[in-house]
């Protein structure tokens, strides 16, 4: 039996050796979580475990006792969404959105760990995240509108 914690709530799984934890989630209604390959090279997968982005499709759910595990479903509330997401809407971030929730959760993870992340550090943790689509210009715009905005800075 592994107890964790998902999005705040506490779930308790015995499952088949060898499920994965993006398994998991998909079988469970987390579409944020999406299947990119069995190899973790697109952060389509990407979550956050104990606060660190990671990929769902490389973590045996057996590993996860204990820890807390953050889908992007988890940081809207209601109709309201987190100011990360709203940036994103507002700077054009989004094209077709396959890789847009590992890229706010890897941008997510580097604001918990840094309080005044640069444009090289916003780049570095978006190159875990394929995007066919945005060439990057737009989330890292993004990212910086909120981590200054979060953080208060006037850069």
């Amino acid at each position: 039996m592994t107890t964790f914690t998902i999005n705040g709530k506490t779930v308790a799984v015995d499952l088949r050796a060898g499920t994965t934890l993006l398994d998991y989630l998909r079988e469970h209604g987390f579409f944020s979580v999406k299947y990119g390959s069995d190899k973790g090279e697109t952060g389509s997968d990407s979550v956050l475990v104990d606060g660190k982005s990671m990929n769902a499709s490389l973590m045996l759910i057996h590993t996860l006792n204990g820890k807390n595990v953050e889908t992007v479903e988890s940081f809207a509330h209601g109709r309201e969404v987190h100011p990360l997401q709203d940036t994103f809407i507002e700077e054009g971030a989004i094209q077709c959105g396959y890789c847009t929730p590992g890229m706010i959760l890897a941008i997510e993870s580097l604001a918990r760990e840094n309080e005044l992340p640069s444009e090289e550090d916003v780049k570095d943790v978006l190159a875990g995240v394929y995007c066919r689509c945005t060439g990057y210009v737009k989330p890292v715009k993004a990212a910086m509108h909120y981590l200054i905005a979060k953080n208060g800075d006037t850069r």
